[in-house]
């Protein structure tokens, strides 16, 4: 790419020329990005906890070791948690002896029922008996059918006790790797089923990592889930991964609420297509998200365009100036200082600060307003202006672009040619 830089000479006006380089409008892609940084974890990790409390007597695994799915990982000391099964399994037997004594009663006072009813029919007996042996059927019943509820509740008991057994012993839910290892063998933990006990360590997957980055709130909008992601790991900084957006958060993370620093940012997902194998949980990284693409567009260098008060030329640094001198020339007045902002601030209306490019037409550059699109970490779109493939653009010094540069300030050119990257 042919770079331009102009030499210093005299303007018409007497002053000092502009020392600028130049590049060629062109048609090109561009790709519009939101950059982000973050870290690396495994898309599904499991944190382990006991759901019950003891020693460790078995931990027949190592941090980072490979694991399958079912394989002991730790084993809490079960001789507690037999016991109880063993009581549990002791009550259950004496409620069943019970219930069948309950059973057996109930169908002896049945009889007895049978009988008072037949031989009070015949009068043989009088009500107060027949009542008697009535009363003692019903609550002989009664008693059998609280007997074989309080077998289903020692059934359960005994059921719970046994899960509890089963929880001593702790299998890997996945197929994995070791990823983190709390504990060591011996010592004593804390276990709770309602809520999470002492983390003994982690699995994870290694074979499936993701991204998690943390976008500003102004460039969420543009992101979108399946946008690709180009990610660059510090541990391999020559190197490009390719990701894809698989979670986008709804809800916002603030840092530094109520402060002049607050921050707000939303968690964005993205799953790592080409690893294989070569990252670590915690690495860091930045994520360049490609969130729209124009094809065949004229595009300049993003240097090149800057803002300008179109009537005049100004800059928004002079804009500003002119407005502090011209209430400095108020003296004070306030009424006066009211009216002349007033003043000021309808004419800023009326001379918009608009977007514009210089551009070189022989020796002499052009203030050129244009219209811009999306832009990559280069070039921007120009969707509209006096522009067209083949001009050359003002592309730096960015105090010549910003400050310096109006229109008409005639340059004389020396050119070399240097190898654009």
């Amino acid at each position: 790419m042919l770079l331009m830089i102009f030499s210093i000479v005299q303007s018409k006006k007497g002053g000092k020329p502009i020392a600028v380089t130049v590049e060629k409008a062109a048609i090109r892609t561009i790709t519009q990005i939101v950059s982000a940084t973050g870290k690396v974890y495994p898309e599904m990790e499991v944190k382990l906890s006991p759901e019950v409390s003891g020693e460790i007597v078995e931990l027949p695994v190592k941090e980072g070791d490979v694991v399958k799915r079912g394989q002991l990982l730790f084993k809490i000391n079960p001789q507690l948690s037999r016991t109880q099964v063993e009581q549990a399994q002791a009550a259950l037997s004496a409620a069943k002896a019970a219930s069948l004594r309950a059973k057996a009663e109930q169908l002896r006072t049945a009889e007895e029922y049978r009988r008072a009813e037949q031989l009070f029919a015949q009068k043989l007996i009088s009500e107060t008996e027949y009542l008697a042996a009535k009363t003692n059927a019903e609550i002989a019943k009664a008693n059998a059918e609280a007997a074989l509820f309080d077998v289903e509740r020692l059934q359960s008991q005994l059921k719970q006790a046994r899960e509890q057994l089963s929880r001593t012993v702790v299998t890997s839910p996945i197929n994995g790797t070791v990823t983190v290892l709390s504990a060591k063998l011996g010592e004593r933990v804390v276990g709770s089923i309602q809520m999470a006990g002492t983390e003994i360590l982690r699995v994870a997957d290694l074979s499936v990592m993701e991204m998690r980055v943390d976008v500003n709130e102004n460039d969420i909008v543009n992101v979108k889930l399946g946008d690709t992601a180009r990610i660059t790991i510090d541990a391999y900084p020559n190197r490009k991964f390719t990701g894809i957006v698989r979670e986008i958060a709804n809800a916002a993370k603030t840092k530094g609420l109520g402060t002049q620093e607050e921050v707000t940012n939303f968690e964005v997902k993205i799953r790592i297509l080409d690893h294989n194998g070569l990252l670590r949980p915690g690495m860091s990284g930045n994520a360049d998200i490609e969130t729209f693409t124009v094809k065949d567009v004229l595009s300049v260098p993003i240097q090149s365009v800057t803002v300008r008060v179109l009537e005049n030329s100004m800059t928004a640094e002079e804009l500003a100036q002119k407005r502090a001198q011209l209430l400095k020339q108020t003296d004070g007045d306030v009424e006066l200082i009211n009216e002349k902002i007033k003043q000021q601030q309808e004419k800023a209306d009326r001379a918009k600060l608009v977007r514009v490019v210089f551009v070189k037409q022989g020796n002499i550059v052009r203030m050129v307003p244009v219209e811009t699109g999306i832009a990559d970490n280069t070039y921007i779109e120009i969707k509209k202006g006096n522009l067209k493939a083949g001009d050359e653009v003002v592309s730096g010094s960015y105090r010549a672009i910003s400050r310096e540069l109006k229109d008409s300030s005639i340059v004389v050119i020396s050119e070399f040619e240097t190898t654009k990257k």
